[in-house]
């Protein structure tokens, strides 16, 4: 069985001497350690020494004893003086960096819980610490170093990165959650194999007696990982405890609350390393074919009654932004609000896109669905230039592709529609998003339910459902995009998620039709949750939040945000002119595009830095053994419509596999999850403060069971009006976030309907009897037991109150003093006999004997454990002749 492999060096002790570092980490209940030496004495150079040795508590507590002892002065100036420094305490190691001086350490110092999926953790980095390593008797000062390091800085960890020390953020749950194709129990020249507990087991030996399993930790996708660069000085010298990838974009969860039942709702927004920066000055594709703004967003629903993801019932749905694959810019020395777009050079042969589309087929499948959200028509060409030379390399390409796997493309004028009075554009979207998920379908890692095969529903049954290692499997992925990726896709974005959630719900068997209407605490939750991923990740590229929000698309949002819309504007304008250079400049230093040398120009003399992000030009390199035919790779077409990184797992690569009995820490996410060495309380885990959908419903009545449904339609006529009501927390990603929360209105309703809930929402005293019709009585705020539980309260009988009384004398002859005369005397007149009664033979404090259970009653238990494990069983075959007979019955 194979498992992802959990890392051990989960918390990290940095101890400081004068002639090295030494980092000691360990898990989470302190059984295993491992040290790390760094040399002080080097200016320049970076030596660090892993032994390799896994300690156990008392042997590091011995090894710091020493390491005191030897680095203690001989004649101590004060008493107690210890011969180390404990520097700083943190949680991970993201990297190491050298400028123009020494090397410096980064350590992740605060961490905050943001994510579960199934008992895997994920952690958003909420505070770092750099640290210098050469000692101050060997450092040679250079000017230029501290401006490096605020410029290095300039990239705040604290804001949008996250790990997790079980769970591969860098892949999606479709690849995780894959069987690795080759076997992980072969080994090869490129997999390392290692036995665990070799301290407390006999080897491997040992564990083929007992259940094993295979702990595999698969190589990155070093696209999304943002601490490659800084992981290089020691990747290949540690053990693969020490290594941690962090991602950069967004991430939130949700909890959907059906009658009880908790629906987890997480959106992963990974940002690409490559061609990264920031609006005006990254456009476009380089010459590998890497695009700018480019985003995966994978949109996971989790039953979360079987938290185990090989046990649990999990969907998973993906697509993806981008910059168009051409080579195109804005010029920006000019001041003006839209700076003209041009082509920067000519592509007959659509190398750039073919490159790009390339590996979209390799990591996605086909087909490609691309939704263009430019403008199609204008008086004057702006966004058309770039959208027809798009439209034309799409088609050179398709020539060269089978008819099957061919990219479609599908364009839609999203502006030019927003401007018509009558046009419904989420309403042509939601056409458009329902055709665009069919042909890629979704996720699923189990079969098909029962209940759908039996009542299969026609949208359900037109969609995409390929099979692979006994999932249905998602092959191709939806790739939106307008002139900046921002306003525009997220809102195409967020209607293609909405229908997808529809799809993934319904195959979970939440929801009896994959239909998932606008103005339900459902559907408003995830456009809340849109709406702050579109609000970070227009931050991160354009420096402002959303200014075209997906309120204002529905033609729902109050007068008031037309001037929030114009703050956005300006600020996006004030941060592409005056701050993105620097910005630039240090996502540039970050991901080490730029290595400062003290023979070169610095990073701020450099004009542009187009060398820096194109390789085959700064190296030379020509592009002679090009097939303008064939732009993709055979291996990648012979798995088709199956996408090549799954279908090639465990093949390529390096990959570490640890065989480990199945309760191993490092194997089993069940002791990474709950922890039982350590004591918590239930206010205290993540999953008692997630969102839900609950919150929308606590001024409802619940006499209506079907109006606590997160699908049930509910009238809401405007979000002024419920920010009147609550107040809404802030998004932690994004300072000064507001929110924007959805408004009344469905897929089929009509801009005359709308208007009309908005008009009421607006009305104060022009019409008393609408305010009216709206108040609330008391007794629907506050229902009675009766109407809640179905008991009414009525006076205790004359038997309750006797045991009511005999229970409080016992409590207060327990407590009665013994020192009190009349205490003692009043206890002897009504003293307390206690019988034991109990079903044990022997019941004490000490000792307790077990009665004896019938067969009958183990096996209801046995089958009780298992349904909880692996989810429902299929019924019996007494079982279905009852359900028959009584299905006929009914007919009669």
């Amino acid at each position: 069985m194979e498992v992802p492999l959990i890392s051990c060096m989960q918390r990290i002790v940095l101890y400081e001497t004068t002639a090295r570092f030494y980092i000691v980490g360990s898990n989470n209940n302190e059984t295993r350690f491992r040290v790390l030496k760094i040399d002080r004495t080097e200016p320049r150079e970076l030596n660090i020494h892993d032994d390799g040795i896994e300690y156990s508590q008392k042997e590091i507590r011995n090894l710091l004893q020493m390491i005191d002892a030897g680095n203690k002065p001989r004649q101590a100036h004060k008493p107690g003086q210890c011969g180390y420094i404990r520097t700083v305490s943190a949680f991970g190691i993201v990297g190491f960096v050298r400028f123009l001086e020494g090397y410096y350490i980064l350590l992740i110092t605060k961490r905050q819980k943001i994510a579960l999926i199934g008992y895997h953790t994920v952690y958003k980095i909420e505070d770092t610490r750099m640290v210098y390593i050469p000692n101050d008797g060997v450092r040679k000062v250079n000017s230029d170093e501290s401006r490096y390091v605020k410029m290095f800085l300039n990239i705040d960890l604290s804001s949008n990165f996250y790990f997790s020390y079980s769970y591969d953020l860098t892949h999606t749950l479709q690849y995780n959650l894959a069987p690795s194709c080759s076997g992980v129990g072969h080994s090869t020249s490129q997999r390392e194999m290692v036995c665990t507990d070799q301290s407390k087991t006999s080897g491997c030996e040992k564990n083929r007696k007992t259940d094993v399993v295979l702990g595999v930790q698969h190589h990155p996708t070093y696209k999304y990982a943002w601490n490659t660069y800084l992981m290089e000085p020691f990747v290949e010298v540690v053990h693969p405890d020490w290594l941690m990838y962090i991602t950069h974009g967004f991430i939130t969860q949700s909890n959907i609350v059906v009658y009880g039942k908790s629906i987890y709702l997480t959106l992963i927004a990974r940002r690409s390393n490559q061609f990264a920066g920031t609006r005006f000055l990254k456009r476009g594709a380089n010459c590998e074919g890497e695009v700018a703004n480019d985003v995966e967003t994978e949109q996971i629903v989790h039953d979360a009654s079987i938290m185990p993801l090989e046990k649990a019932r999990i969907t998973s749905f993906v697509q993806l932004r981008g910059s168009m694959p051409l080579y195109w810019s804005q010029d920006i020395s000019k001041i003006m609000p839209k700076p003209m777009i041009g082509l920067d050079q000519p592509d007959p042969y659509a190398h750039v896109a073919g490159q790009h589309f390339g590996r979209v087929l390799s990591r996605y499948g086909a087909p490609i669905v691309i939704l263009n959200l430019a403008k199609s028509k204008e008086k004057k060409k702006h966004e058309m230039i770039i959208s027809e030379e798009f439209k034309n390399a799409v088609d050179y390409l398709n020539q060269f592709l089978a008819s099957e796997h061919r990219i479609q493309y599908k364009s839609f004028d999203m502006a030019r529609h927003v401007n018509k009075r009558t046009a419904d554009v989420l309403a042509r979207l939601a056409v458009i998003a329902e055709d665009c998920v069919k042909k890629t379908g979704f996720f699923h890692n189990k079969p098909t339910l029962y209940c759908n095969q039996l009542r299969t529903d026609k949208r359900f049954k037109g969609l995409t459902q390929n099979q692979f290692g006994g999932t249905t499997v998602q092959t191709g992925v939806v790739r939106t995009n307008c002139v900046d990726c921002l306003d525009r896709t997220n809102t195409a974005q967020f209607i293609i998620a909405k229908c997808a959630l529809g799809f993934q719900l319904y195959s979970l068997g939440v929801l009896d039709s994959p239909d998932l209407q606008f103005n339900t605490d459902c559907a408003r939750m995830l456009e809340e949750m849109y709406e702050d991923h579109g609000d970070t990740l227009a931050l991160q590229y354009g420096g402002s939040q959303l200014v075209h929000r997906i309120e204002s698309y529905r033609k729902m949002a109050p007068w008031t945000f037309h001037s929030r819309d114009i703050i956005q504007t300006v600020s996006r304008y004030y941060s592409n002119i005056i701050s993105d250079a620097d910005k630039q400049n240090a996502i540039n230093l970050f991901l080490g595009l730029y290595q400062p040398h003290e023979d070169e120009n610095p990073l701020w003399e450099i004009t542009t830095d187009f060398y820096l992000h194109n390789v085959v030009a700064r190296e030379g390199m020509t592009e002679q053994d090009h097939n303008y035919s064939q732009w993709w790779d055979v291996p990648v077409a012979r798995c088709l419509p199956l996408p090549y990184d799954q279908v090639s797992k465990g093949t390529t690569g390096k990959h570490i596999v640890v065989k480990s009995s199945k309760d191993d820490e490092r194997t089993s996410a069940f002791w990474d999850y709950y922890k039982p060495y350590e004591l918590t309380s239930l206010e205290e885990l993540y999953a008692s403060h997630m969102q839900t959908t609950l919150r929308n419903s606590v001024s409802r009545s619940s006499t209506d069971l079907t109006q606590s449904s997160p699908f049930a339609v509910h009238s809401r006529a405007s979000r002024r009006q419920d920010e009147m009501g609550k107040t809404i927390d802030p998004n932690p990603n994004v300072s000064g976030k507001d929110a924007s929360l959805a408004s009344d209105g469905s897929d089929s309703g009509s801009d005359s309907d709308r208007d009309a809930d908005f008009d009421v929402s607006e009305t104060s005293s022009d019409e008393p009897e609408e305010q009216e019709k709206k108040h609330i009585p008391l007794k629907d705020m506050f229902p009675t037991m009766e109407e809640s539980y179905g008991v009414s309260i009525h006076n205790p009988d004359k038997h309750s109150i006797m045991v009511y009384k005999r229970y409080v004398q016992i409590g207060q002859n327990a407590t009665r003093s013994m020192e009190d005369k009349h205490s003692v005397g009043s206890l002897r007149k009504t003293g307390t006999t206690l019988i034991r009664r109990s079903i044990f033979s022997l019941d004490s404090s000490e000792h307790v004997t077990p009665p004896t259970v019938n067969r009958k009653s183990k096996d209801f238990y046995a089958a009780c454990i298992k349904t909880g494990q692996e989810g429902p069983q299929s019924p019996s075959m007494h079982s279905m002749a009852v359900y028959r007979d009584y299905v006929q019955k009914l007919r009669r």
